[in-house]
């Protein structure tokens, strides 16, 4: 008696899904026939909600505000209703930091910036073939504190990580980067701002910097 073997295809609903790329998805299988599991990170990336904001190239770093001030920032994610945006990662590396008193800082508040270049985010899903869904998030980049958000309070700021250092930064230091990847990221949606501050005393730090986050629908998170 012969017996036939047959595989079963289910389909499950994605976590988080996707507004462009459908409500179904197969499962994934790797080659041990194991059900592979990424994590929330990744699976945001596989499903393009990964975007990135960045300052500075490799010919031009951009330079800070000098000192800092609580309405001027260097970038700003701003987020209207109907999309939610989560802050992940940032970076920010000094090129020249010759100022004193360095003071860099990412907060967040319930109101989007209003004044600085507009910067459109980039997908963080890469397809030479095919233009992945853009972000439906606005964002603004403009050094020396050319980015303005609403005046920082105590009792509507959010301060999400900082970096403080008295001493100018010389030649033959050792290098000066630092990474925000935070435990608790802000949740950021309906008219509110997550923006990075980046300034010194006397003279404006040069830098590159990048600020990355996850993009869903209000439905994923509620």
């Amino acid at each position: 008696m012969a017996f036939e073997l047959t595989q079963v295809q289910s389909k499950v609903t994605t976590s988080p899904q996707s507004d462009s790329s459908g409500v179904f998805a197969f499962p994934k299988i790797n080659k041990m026939d194991m059900l592979a599991i990424s994590d929330f990170y990744l699976q945001s990336l596989f499903e393009g909600l990964a975007y990135q904001i960045r300052a500075g190239t490799i010919t031009t770093p951009a330079v800070g505000d000098v000192v800092i001030t609580d309405t001027a920032a260097e970038m700003a994610l701003d987020v209207g209703a109907g999309v939610v945006a989560i802050p992940v990662f940032a970076n920010i590396s000094i090129n020249l930091g010759t100022g004193t008193l360095h003071e860099y800082a990412i907060k967040s508040v319930a109101t989007v910036s209003t004044v600085g270049d507009a910067f459109v985010p980039l997908p963080l899903y890469l397809d030479g073939t095919s233009a992945k869904p853009a972000s439906r998030c606005t964002a603004r980049v403009d050094e020396a504190g050319g980015v303005t958000v609403t005046a920082e309070l105590a009792t509507t700021t959010r301060r999400h990580w900082s970096e403080a250092n008295e001493l100018a930064v010389a030649a033959g230091h050792s290098i000066t980067s630092f990474n925000w990847d935070p435990k608790m990221p802000p949740v950021v949606q309906n008219g509110a701002c997550c923006y990075v501050q980046i300034a010194a005393a006397t003279t404006g730090p040069s830098y590159y910097a990048n600020l990355d986050y996850i993009e869903l629908s209000p439905s994923n998170v509620a």
